[in-house]
């Protein structure tokens, strides 16, 4: 059955289409390569280097792979960026979903699982953070992705296309072929500028405040793995295909890691010292954010098999250390 990968060539869907290839399913990819590398793609997948805001390719596709259902990853996904540039973000984020969702109802394709974000959150007020909990982005991208799922509400609604929506929390490590990791360019994920430090491309690690309300002073984050998520996405197939209905599901490991314990871990993963500099607190950066996934786990069946820190940072590291310019040759 072809699935069509929308942005599978970027962090989490090129982890997602390799999870797929082991399974009955069939990916077809499409990416503008914006921020993604066609390195990350097997060769035997099909591949279309094109932007999902062009209808008339997508209709292509669509109908020469006879496509069954969408899994949408292809995003701008920087908040710094869209704070900057929030129009880029609605063109790309906003435009992109109504393109493709346009391109399902005319093809009759009626099963969508959406990469989304916890940043549709905002500020959380309470932790762990339920799938019930407020949405009140606080930036243009969080902004775009929760608009993304009210598209997705009101087509449900009017053809009939029913949703998952997945809200990561912090994604981390690679597959452990260490074929594919983490390349964005500029980098801005805390694992990967971590083991730039011993990878020699920085001198020492900038700790953002050490004076939070937290055991050791520095922000907790809920990290889950790569491959966890690329599972959930699969679940979530499978849950559509049986006629499960529309659905918001958190995604994370449910266990917060302070930044010094992750720069723990990172040291006894990688046999580096890593030094760190303590710097003044980022505006915005809330003290804890812990996901609740007990709704995945007990309705799409999902369960996070990678929970110790330590494996997730090397199974980075293995990418990393066997990469150290990620995809560029």
């Amino acid at each position: 059955m072809p699935i069509l990968v929308c942005g599978g060539a970027g962090y989490i869907g090129s982890h997602f289409v390799e999870a797929l290839q082991k399974t009955a399913l069939k990916p077809v990819v499409v990416d503008n390569l914006r921020t993604g590398h066609r390195e990350a793609v097997p060769d035997d997948v099909p591949f279309y280097e094109t932007d999902i805001r062009d209808k008339k390719a997508l209709q292509t596709i669509f109908a020469k792979h006879n496509i069954s259902a969408v899994v949408h990853f292809a995003a701008c996904s920087l908040v710094g960026e869209s704070m900057e540039e929030p129009l880029l973000y609605f063109n790309n984020n906003v435009g992109g979903m109504q393109s493709l969702l346009e391109v399902m109802a005319e093809n009759d394709v009626d099963k969508i699982v959406f990469s989304s974000s916890a940043s549709t959150y905002g500020e959380p007020k309470s932790v762990p953070i339920l799938e019930t909990a407020p949405t009140n982005p606080t930036n243009p991208y969080g902004e775009s992705k929760l608009f993304m799922e009210k598209m997705m509400h009101w087509i449900d609604t009017a053809f009939h296309i029913r949703y998952v929506s997945l809200r990561y929390f912090n994604v981390a490590g690679a597959s452990p072929t260490g074929n594919i990791g983490e390349d964005h360019r500029p980098e801005s994920h805390l694992v990967p500028i971590i083991l730039q430090v011993p990878l020699g491309k920085r001198s020492h690690l900038t700790v953002y405040g050490n004076d939070y309300p937290t055991p050791d002073g520095t922000c907790i984050r809920d990290y889950v793995h790569v491959c966890d998520l690329a599972s959930a996405h699969i679940a979530a197939l499978h849950y559509l295909e049986k006629g499960g209905k529309s659905d918001i599901f958190n995604l994370g490991s449910g266990n917060g890691f302070s930044v010094m314990e992750m720069i723990t871990a990172a040291r006894r993963a990688t046999g580096h010292a890593i030094p760190i500099e303590i710097g003044t607190r980022r505006p915005g950066d809330p003290a804890r954010l812990i996901a609740s996934s007990e709704k995945a786990k007990k309705i799409l069946g999902w369960q996070p098999q990678a929970t110790n820190m330590e494996d997730i940072i090397s199974s980075a590291w293995k990418w990393h250390s066997q990469h150290p310019n990620g995809f560029a040759r």
